[in-house]
């Protein structure tokens, strides 16, 4: 069967669907992918410098479903794993790859459409305004069998928050996720820090995550170095049981994914979502 696929838009972005075709087998895919062109820009998850922050917006603002049927596991406990997970068991052949979730549309398409030709499963920790602007990218991401999580409301440095700030940010998310999804979502990542402050982890655990996903591999595709280097920094660090740190909204990630999937293919890893990593 034929599907649809979303192709890397150029400057301007250009988020168009593409003309239909027949999914190819998963090395020819990854092979043929390699060859995608760069070119697109999204905010960092690097560390930045304090700000003063804007009223949250209420739940309901500018949020609207993306259809009936669009639903999403609530979070679990992992037993024996603690608050902030850095990586999985290192006994079992299988990675995360997380994706921080904002930025052109057509591009978060085009990673989940590599990632599915070559069988691979993803977490997208999203950002709550980018669901705000494009809520219909809930039904794609649950579609393809991915995790979907929380990565606050508006992408701020939240270890500098105050308490009530950083709780909104997380509770914004959740409630958007909540309405889109039915749920608050499966993970939370902190915002632009590669690890939540104390303050920030007890109250994501408040708001009902058990554990906030940090990474133990960071791509640092955020840094437009280009394909080769993301590939290489990536295949350089990863193994058994890692969590990758990647970013929608790159043109050099969606170029570097499919030789990123091939030398996990090469060696025996498996990409799934980060619940299947813990479970």
């Amino acid at each position: 069967m034929g599907r649809v696929t979303t192709p890397v838009p150029s400057p301007p972005p250009d988020p168009a669907t593409g003309t239909a075709r027949s999914v190819p087998d998963r090395r020819s895919a990854l092979r043929t992918g390699a060859a995608l062109a760069a070119g697109a820009f999204a905010t960092a998850c690097s560390p930045g410098p304090t700000v003063v922050h804007p009223a949250l917006p209420s739940p309901s603002d500018g949020v609207r479903s993306p259809g009936a049927g669009t639903w999403a596991p609530t979070p679990r406990s992992f037993p024996g794993q603690p608050a902030e997970i850095e990586h999985g068991p290192r006994d079992r052949p299988r990675v995360a790859l997380t994706f921080h979730g904002q930025g052109d549309p057509g591009i978060a398409a085009a990673i989940l459409d590599r990632a599915e030709d070559a069988d691979a499963k993803v977490t997208v920790l999203a950002v709550g305004t980018w669901l705000d602007e494009h809520p219909d990218i809930v039904r794609r991401i649950l579609r393809g069998g991915h995790d979907l999580g929380n990565h606050t409301q508006r992408h701020l440095a939240i270890n500098t928050m105050t308490e009530a700030e950083a709780r909104a940010e997380i509770q914004g998310c959740a409630d958007r996720l909540r309405r889109l999804t039915g749920s608050i979502g499966t993970w939370f990542r902190p915002s632009r820090a590669p690890r939540a402050s104390p303050l920030v982890e007890r109250l994501a655990r408040d708001v009902g995550y058990p554990h906030v996903l940090s990474y133990d591999v960071d791509s640092r595709d955020y840094t437009s170095p280009g394909a080769p280097a993301v590939t290489r920094k990536v295949t350089d660090e990863i193994r058994n049981g890692s969590v990758v740190s990647l970013h929608f909204g790159y043109g050099d990630t969606v170029a570097a994914l499919p030789a990123i999937l091939h030398e996990l293919d090469h060696r025996g890893l498996a990409a799934v979502t980060t619940t299947e990593l813990l479970s």
